[in-house]
Order: structure tokens, then C-alpha cells, then sequence
């Protein structure tokens, strides 16, 4: 075959995990006991849905005190206000002494100092009551529960009752470790390696059964840091997941779409040999004589082998046959068949072999 540059798209692939893009704790916000369970463990529950309800007696009992206080202060208020209003008018015709002026302008203000504060106290005991009764803050995917009915839970120990995850959108997580990271610069700099503008990769994922997954999938977040544990770089790809066919959890295989290798040179893999210290390749001169190439090779691409250095275009190389050839012998060439015209040829080979066969067995 002739050597020739073009323009040639390539794929990245790494091993992946599925993420819910929101998983929420569902826990307890008051201490108290746990009357009931209301949904069904590992099903679909919908935002405010109700989860969980606990024992609301005594935070009513305490929701009913603090409104009795805020009466009470509310009456002490009413009877500030009613006197202020008697001692203003006689204070400004010398009726009465300043200081009984000021001491009744003071009681006014401690009431209404109180019945903030009683009014804050039943909002309290309303929003203790309010918690008694858990629901879900979005629709999602329910998980087990971790406490049983009839429980005593605490908001600060065993406060946590489920999870539930959201599974449309679904993230997929991957690592790119810092020699990859690094290799990928120095090719770019290069010029030997292109990413798309503003990095808009296509992602693909490739399920355990060796499925794709239907859904193409972007980059939505790279962490701008390295782990300081795994030395790798973080970066998550959003896939739509309406179905829920993704769950949280799923080891996968993630393929990265939109880079490209300007002016590549491919050869098929079977046109490069491994000599004592390196790869090479026959290259045939005018004359048709075959002579070693020491060939520098990049990754595999399909059935061929990207070329980083050693060969130039419009070079002649030997495909199939490599093994026979020798040096500086003369070759009787042929161009090499494209690989479906191969498959074709092989099928129609066997296809009469396996005629001929039955013609000979029914002659017998």
C-alpha cells in the first residue's frame, strides 16, 4: 500500500463508575419515635412525598405552651399600650413625674420585646412540629430504610433514615492519570493531536455486557486538581437517564469522542514487524526492492497502527507477505484488498469448498 496522511478521528476510552447527580440523606430533624414508614423501599418516590412520620403528640403539646405565652405576652402588650396612652397626656401637663412617664414608655417595650420572643418560640415549636412528618426533596430512587418503625431516633446519632438518589440526570466519573494528562499536552504542542473547540467531547458509554449505552453523554466538570492519593484527574460527563436504565454504582466503560490526529499516517497492524530493537516496516523503492524501516508506533486505531515517525507519504510498504521478504530481493507486488473485499473473497472460498464437498457426497 501507499502511505498516505489524513485527517484521522480518534477515541479515548477509561474505565468509568455511575454517580446519582443529586443523593440526598433523609434524616431525622427532632428526637423522637418513629411511628411509620409511608413508601416502599427501592421504588420511585416524587418530591414531597411523604417518607417517614414520627410521633407528633408531644411536639403539639409544646406548640400549644408556646401559643398560650404568646397570648399571655400579647395581653401584657395590650395592657402597656393602654397605659402609656393614660400617662403621655398627663405627663405633658405636669400631672405626673417624668420618671413615671419613662417607666411606663419601658414597660411598653419590654411587652413587645416579649411577645417577639414568644412568637419566635411558637415558630419554633411549629417548625419541630412540621419536622415530625419527612418528605422527600426530589424524585428519585428510594433506598432501604435504616431505621424500623417504632424506633427512637436522635437528630444528631442515628438521625440518618434513607437515601435517595436522582437518577436523571446520571454522572459518569473517570480518572485521567498525570502521565496521560501530560503526554496529551506535549501532542497537541506538537500539532500531532487536535481536541474539539472548547473541549465538546462526545461520550459514550460501554455497559458491563459490552451494550452502549443509547445516550451520548458531555463533559459538564473537571476537578482542577489532582488527588493527592491517586495522582489522577477527575472529570464527569452528564448523561440523560429518563428511563433509569443507569444506576448509581455501575462500573462502565467511558469512550471519548472528538479529538483528532491531523495528518496521520496509518498502517495496517500486520504491516509491522518487531525487529531485536524496535518495530520497522518494508518500504519497496522504484525498483521494487524491499529495504528495513525502523518505524516509531503510537496507539492502535481499529486494525491499524498510527506511524509517529519513520515513514513519509507516498512511500510504498509491504502488507501482507512481510515474513517471506528479504532484503534487496525484488517483489512481485500486488495492492492490498481492502479488508471487506478480503472477507468477501475467504466467504466465497469456503462457499464452493463446502459445494463442492456436497456434490462429491451425493455423487457417492
Amino acid at each position: 500500500m501507499e502511505v498516505a496522511q489524513r485527517d484521522t478521528p480518534v477515541t479515548f476510552e477509561f474505565t468509568a463508575q455511575t454517580q446519582s447527580s443529586r443523593e440526598v440523606e433523609i434524616r431525622a430533624r427532632v428526637d423522637g419515635f418513629l411511628d411509620k414508614r409511608t413508601y416502599t423501599e427501592g421504588q420511585q418516590v416524587h418530591a414531597g412525598q411523604t417518607l417517614f412520620l414520627m410521633d407528633a403528640k408531644p411536639f403539639q403539646a409544646v406548640l400549644q405552651t408556646a401559643k398560650g405565652q404568646l397570648a399571655q405576652q400579647q395581653a401584657r402588650l395590650a395592657v402597656s399600650q393602654a397605659n402609656l396612652a393614660r400617662v403621655i397626656p398627663l405627663a405633658k401637663v405636669n400631672a405626673l413625674s417624668a420618671k413615671d412617664r419613662d417607666d411606663a414608655i419601658g414597660s411598653e417595650k419590654e411587652a413587645q420585646a416579649s411577645v417577639i420572643a414568644a412568637q419566635g418560640q411558637m415558630q419554633t415549636a411549629e417548625l419541630n412540629l412540621s419536622y415530625t412528618t419527612i418528605k422527600s426533596p426530589l424524585t428519585g430512587l428510594s433506598s432501604f430504610a435504616r431505621q424500623q418503625d417504632g424506633s427512637y431516633v436522635t437528630a444528631a446519632a442515628t438521625g440518618l433514615l434513607t437515601y435517595v438518589y436522582q437518577l436523571d440526570p446520571m454522572w459518569v466519573n473517570f480518572s485521567i492519570s498525570e502521565n496521560e494528562l501530560l503526554r496529551y499536552r506535549d501532542e497537541i504542542a506538537k500539532g500531532q493531536l487536535r481536541f474539539p473547540p472548547n473541549s465538546e467531547f462526545e461520550v459514550t458509554l460501554v455497559l458491563a455486557d459490552g451494550t452502549e449505552f443509547p445516550n451520548h453523554g458531555t463533559i459538564n466538570f473537571a476537578n482542577p486538581a489532582f488527588s493527592t492519593e491517586t495522582g489522577t484527574f477527575l472529570v464527569r460527563a452528564s448523561f440523560e437517564n429518563s428511563t433509569g436504565s443507569l444506576r448509581p454504582g455501575q462500573f462502565v466503560r467511558a469512550r471519548i469522542a472528538g479529538a483528532v490526529r491531523p495528518k496521520a499516517i496509518l498502517v495496517p497492524q500486520r504491516s509491522v514487524l518487531q525487529g531485536a530493537r524496535s518495530h520497522f516496516v518494508w518500504v519497496v523503492d522504484n525498483q521494487s526492492k524491499a529495504h528495513q524501516r525502523v518505524v516509531e508506533t503510537g496507539e492502535w486505531h481499529d486494525d491499524d497502527w498510527f506511524i509517529t515517525q519513520g515513514l513519509q507519504p507516498g512511500e510504498r510498504i509491504v502488507v501482507d507477505g512481510a515474513i517471506r521478504v528479504a532484503a534487496d530481493t525484488p517483489l512481485k507486488i500486488s495492492d492490498a484488498a481492502p479488508a471487506q473485499a478480503v472477507s468477501d473473497a475467504v466467504g466465497q472460498r469456503n462457499s464452493a469448498a463446502s459445494t463442492t464437498a456436497s456434490d462429491t457426497a451425493a455423487a457417492k
